[in-house]
């Protein structure tokens, strides 16, 4: 017993001592080796000594975190979000060692009400709750704002999007709802339907949205939006008749919208399916009608329509966790428009995102598939890409 006890003592007395040793590093020191950790090893280094936990807590170090992790390149993380069986289920999913074989997953703690994943800008998230109330929140610090009321529709959520401009460092979050108009052409002739939007935004601090009008454009769900050079980039679909779609792009200082020039693989019968960013260039994924592959294209200088180029094509998969049921119907429908390139990673693997129901890497190299899986994975899911960041808005 004695024994133990002084066992006890010892190691408290290492552990001080080690504690000591960490507080008289150099400042310096210690804020170039914390600011490029990924979250989950920052979040355990406050547990480190109580200088480590000052600093870490400083909004300076916390804009310096968030700024290495944009500069450093690392593989993204993400967000997986998940209400069915059980609601209200989040997952943080880190890449940053994926080099190295290893891939972080976090479950996070439960909101303190019902809440739904809506978008992700510099380790914020978007979000609304069940009676439409919308909130900007950091999923690890655990603070959140409740967003002013919408001015119009204030029961419908339509097509939302976050985003931080560089030059003006404001966030703005802006709603699009699709508001079908029936024209009546003249006396004798039946009516048709015309297709536009109206656009409401917020500058986050201010009391009310504004309202922006209408814009000719029906944005295809939220999934397929990119902010690439403080721009949101939507795909809008004319009309329900053909695959075709058009690239819009919303600038966030000016709030001007603007047709974006798409690649010349888009035609009649190759359609751009969803839109993502890779090595910070606006990327899309593309599908063709009579084909079962899915390629990537990006665009290497922005607004350049000669730039687009297309850098990768993706071959036919079944991912095992799909049901007997469900992949019938994969087999038999247009198995690419239930596939979403997430992100390419430093190695050139691709993720993959089949049907909200499987994650799969790719390797292009080898044109091999492996799903990847973590614990307590759930079977249905909305997963973004998510900058894991101890940011907030006044920071």
């Amino acid at each position: 017993m004695e024994e133990s006890t002084m066992k006890e003592g010892k190691l408290m007395k290492k552990g001080k001592a080690a504690a000591n040793m960490m507080d008289r590093l150099p400042r310096e020191v210690v804020v170039h080796i914390l600011s490029r950790l990924p979250l989950p090893s920052l979040l355990n280094s406050k547990l480190v000594c109580r200088g480590w936990r000052t600093l870490i807590r400083d909004p300076f170090f916390i804009r310096k975190h968030l700024s290495n992790l944009a500069e450093a390149g690392n593989d993204p993380s993400f967000i997986l979000e998940s209400n069915w069986p059980i609601p209200d289920q989040r997952h943080f999913i880190d890449f940053f060692d994926h080099s190295e074989g290893k891939v972080i997953s976090k479950k996070l703690p439960s909101s303190p009400m019902p809440m739904y994943l809506v978008d992700s800008c510099n380790g914020l998230l978007c979000m609304h709750d069940t009676s439409r109330s919308v909130y900007i929140c950091n999923p690890f610090t655990r603070l959140y704002i409740e967003l002013p009321k919408l001015i119009k529709y204030p029961t419908l959520v339509g097509n939302l999007g976050l985003g931080f401009h560089q030059k003006t460092k404001e966030y703005k979050v802006i709603q699009i709802v699709f508001r079908r108009k029936l024209r009546r052409v003249d006396s004798s002739t039946t009516s048709t339907t015309s297709s536009e939007s109206e656009v409401q935004i917020l500058t986050i601090g201010s009391l009310s949205w504004r309202d922006l009008g209408t814009i000719p454009y029906r944005f295809i769900h939220s999934k397929t939006k990119a902010l690439v050079n403080g721009r949101l980039h939507w795909l809008s679909k004319p009309n329900r008749y053909t695959t075709a779609s058009l690239l819009v792009s919303f600038d966030l200082e000016t709030e001007q919208f603007q047709e974006v020039p798409k690649p010349d693989c888009c035609g009649s019968e190759r359609c751009l399916r969803h839109l993502m960013v890779v090595r910070g260039c606006l990327s899309a994924g593309a599908f063709h009608e009579n084909d079962e592959r899915v390629e990537i294209w990006v665009m290497k200088e922005y607004g350049a329509k000669e730039s687009w180029i297309k850098e990768l094509s993706i071959g036919r998969y079944m991912p095992p966790t799909l049901t007997q049921q469900e992949s019938r119907h994969f087999i038999y429908s247009k198995r690419n428009l239930f596939v979403r390139v997430l992100c390419v990673l430093k190695n050139g693997e691709i993720l993959l995102e089949y049907k909200s129901r499987a994650l799969v890497i790719y390797d292009p190299q080898h044109e091999t598939f492996k799903e990847f899986t973590f614990p307590e994975m759930p079977r249905w899911f909305k997963i973004i890409i998510h900058v894991g960041s101890l940011n907030w808005l006044h920071h």
